[in-house]
């Protein structure tokens, strides 16, 4: 069997994928958002270049976007707002910035995430509204501004306070987990781990061996704060506020800005906002009380069950100690 070039893998799928059905050539266009080429690469990036299986992947994610109505979940918001607080008290997750590429920078308190205000589903919804906010508005708008596709984001994980009591949330991780990985891949460049206490540093001896060597390479875990890594890819003003410890006086009017977990921090507001005013707009004043919306959960892929298995394992080895 001869050896099919990227290029003629991008047009092969291309052409797979010019076949489907209307609803899901209608879904995908929220997904690529005019940079379809960019899309094709980061599906068969995600299946090592084998379109046969970049193929299966796509139209899978597609009738997934169509099964669970993800095209409309950013006119779903989550009330009342007293309850869309207690989610952002306990997931921790927000965005920073930008790199000085134009790449989004977003924070996530591994650590300090308790996930035990709120329904899994709550927290399943303001993810996946926090994927396609980021990429059916900001990355869009990003790219307009420097006039190339940004298709990607920067992630900048917190281990403050990774402890043993993370074991009751690593369902919830790996649900999430596995919705990113089927249906929103190859979606984040690089991930920066910071403020990793020894706990994390024993687990990730043992998780390391079982990622794949793409996804490995994605991984840098920096010491400290990683303030000084950091600043080398982006400005003090976009980096999370738990990574600015022993600013310099010079930057001392920086560390007034609100933590970008927060409810009030601009990121959400204006995320909030914008659910709010497209549910709004379908001639409703006020969201009514209404339950989460359901998505349904993939079956976590072996790789996440495996990483889930080992750090439950490696966690509970602490107990013990």
């Amino acid at each position: 069997m001869g050896i099919v070039s990227e290029e003629e893998a991008i047009i092969e799928l291309q052409e797979l994928i010019d076949q489907v059905e209307e609803p899901l050539k209608t879904t995908l266009k929220n997904v690529h958002q005019g940079y379809l080429r960019e899309t094709l690469i980061r599906f068969l990036k995600a299946r090592d270049w084998n379109v046969r299986k970049a193929h299966t992947m796509l139209v899978e994610c597609l009738r997934w976007r169509l099964d669970n109505q993800i095209d409309s979940i950013l006119s779903k918001p989550i009330v009342p707002s007293e309850l869309y607080r207690d989610v952002r008290d306990s997931q921790l997750i927000g965005m920073s910035g930008y790199t000085r590429e134009g790449l989004p920078v977003f924070a996530i308190g591994v650590g300090l995430s308790t996930f035990d205000k709120a329904s899994v589903h709550y927290y399943v919804q303001s993810h996946i509204q926090i994927n396609e906010y980021r990429d059916r508005v900001l990355l869009p708008s990003v790219s307009k501004k420097n006039g190339r596709p940004i298709t990607t984001c920067v992630k900048v994980l917190d281990m403050t306070g990774l402890k043993l009591s993370a074991l009751s949330q690593i369902k919830l991780v790996t649900i999430i987990s596995t919705i990113d990985d089927l249906n929103y891949p190859e979606k984040t460049n690089t991930y920066y781990v910071v403020n990793a206490p020894y706990v994390f540093s024993a687990c990730w001896k043992v998780v390391k061996p079982l990622l794949q060597e793409r996804t490995r390479k994605k991984v840098h875990v920096l010491s400290g704060c990683g303030k000084d890594e950091l600043l080398k890819i982006m400005d003090f003003t976009s980096l999370p506020h738990f990574c600015r410890r022993g600013s310099s006086s010079g930057s001392s009017h920086h560390t007034q800005s609100v933590d970008c977990f927060s409810i009030d921090h601009p990121f959400h507001q204006q995320l909030y906002n914008y659910v709010k005013h497209h549910y709004e707009t379908q001639g409703q004043a006020e969201p009514a009380k209404q339950g989460s919306f359901h998505v349904g959960f993939p079956e976590p892929v072996a790789e996440r069950v495996e990483m889930a298995k080992t750090i439950e394992s490696e966690l509970q080895k602490f107990e013990k100690m």
